[in-house]
Order: C-alpha cells, then sequence, then structure tokens
C-alpha cells in the first residue's frame, strides 16, 4: 500500500514531466486525471497507516519514516542532485529492513528494539545501492525532460558520464560487501555460489549503463531478483542443514 501510494503521489507530482519523458503512463494519457491520482493515493496511504498499526514497534518507527520520506521526496527531495537517488535507494532497500524487524521484533518483548542480522543488514545495502544506480541510469535516460522542468538531477549538475561512472563505483561497493555473510559464517557454500552470478548480472547491468540506459535499468531489477532469491535460498539451506 505504501509503496502504491508513493508511486501515484508522484505521479501526479510529475505530470508534466512524465508528458515529456513517459507520455504513455496513465496521466499523460488520460486515462487517470490528477484529482483522481491524488486522492486514491491517499486512500493508499491511509491503508499503509492501518496495516502498519498492527506490527511490532520497530516496523511502525520504519514504516513513518518511510511514509514521511515518500511524501517529501516528491515534493522537496526529488529535485537536489542525488538525495532523491539516495531516499528512493533507501525506501527500496528497507522493504527487506521492514519484514526482518517485523519477524525478530516480534521474538522480542515490546519495545525492546531488535539487533538486525548480519544477512539482512547486507540485503538492505545491496537493494538500496541497485536502486540508487538504476535510479541514477533513469536521470539519464530522462535528462530531456528533467531539464526541461528545471530540475537539477545528477546527470544535470555533474553530467552524464560522471552520473554513470557514479553509480559504478556504488554498484561495486555493495558487490564486494555482498561477500561478507560467506566470509563471517552467516551463509555457506550455497549463498556463495548464488550471489556471484547475481553481482555479475548487477556489475555488468551497470556498465552496460554506458551504452544503453534503459537495458540496463532492467537488467538491474534481475539482477536485483537474483541477490534476493540467494539470500532467501540460503536461508533454507542453513535450516535444513546444507551448504554450510
Amino acid at each position: 500500500f505504501a509503496v502504491a501510494a508513493g508511486n501515484a503521489i508522484n505521479d501526479y507530482v510529475d505530470a508534466d514531466i512524465d508528458a515529456i519523458n513517459r507520455p504513455s503512463r496513465a496521466i499523460p494519457r488520460g486515462a487517470v486525471s490528477e484529482r483522481e491520482a491524488l486522492a486514491f493515493s491517499c486512500l493508499l496511504f491511509l491503508a499503509a497507516v492501518v496495516c502498519a498499526l498492527q506490527l511490532p514497534v520497530s516496523a511502525i518507527l520504519i514504516a513513518i519514516v518511510n511514509l514521511l520520506a515518500l511524501v517529501a521526496y516528491t515534493k522537496f527531495f526529488k529535485g537536489l542532485p542525488g538525495v532523491g537517488n539516495v531516499v528512493v535507494g533507501y525506501l527500496t532497500g528497507s522493504t527487506f529492513l521492514f519484514g526482518g524487524f517485523t519477524v525478530v521484533d516480534g521474538m522480542n518483548t515490546p519495545f525492546e528494539f531488535p539487533t538486525p542480522p548480519l544477512g539482512l543488514l547486507v540485503l538492505f545495502g545491496l537493494a538500496a545501492t541497485a536502486t540508487f544506480t538504476r535510479e541514477a541510469v533513469k536521470d539519464v535516460e530522462d535528462l530531456e525532460g528533467d531539464r526541461e522542468e528545471g530540475l537539477r538531477t545528477l546527470p544535470i549538475v555533474i553530467g552524464e558520464r560522471n552520473t554513470l561512472w557514479l553509480g559504478f563505483l556504488a554498484m561495486a561497493t555493495a558487490v564486494a560487501a555482498s561477500g561478507l555473510p560467506y566470509l563471517v559464517g552467516t551463509f555457506g557454500r550455497v549463498y556463495l555460489a548464488l550471489i556471484v552470478p547475481a553481482d555479475g548480472v548487477l556489475l555488468g547491468a551497470t556498465v552496460h549503463s554506458f551504452r544503453d540506459p534503459t537495458r540496463s535499468q532492467q537488467l538491474l531489477k534481475t539482477g536485483m531478483l537474483l541477490a534476493t532469491g540467494a539470500f532467501l535460498l540460503s536461508r533454507v539451506a542453513v535450516l535444513v542443514g546444507v551448504g554450510a
């Protein structure tokens, strides 16, 4: 509900920009009005709040921060070079924090803030960084419409190539950190065998962004899905005692 609300309100705020960069989206093509998109977003935000209140305290705190960030992003952060990318990256990665803290905190006494496991933090970092990189690549793709609307995105401020290099360095750092769960013994050989191909797709997608930003975004999504699968299957392997 929260992600859908954020997407809807972003479409509402970006209606003029999307008319240039994404004319096939709902508002530019006339499938829904701006007022209808705003009303739909408010209903989704309300549903998200109702659901979040049923969860442990740590998950509620993450939900509050995220809901505020979703609203603030469209109004304040999006036009700041790099800041909007970081916020979107955090929001995507925090999906795993939200789920992880819900489970871990549910085993504790009320108001006892849990200690997140290393695997969860690495998955959060990998998802956040992959999303940051994808958003940077997307800014390169959307350069024309963003410049016309007066936004100060990364490629407008520091140049297209510098933006892509920044995304590559961020991704390379995240890929290097993805080996930590294996090095400290959280996960075993199964994890290593699964995360290496996922890292390869993520790095390859980042390199591909220099030639084809649109295709690169699709590959980054695929790489993130593979990385998530690596963590899930590795956790199952630990539980059943395989690949330690």
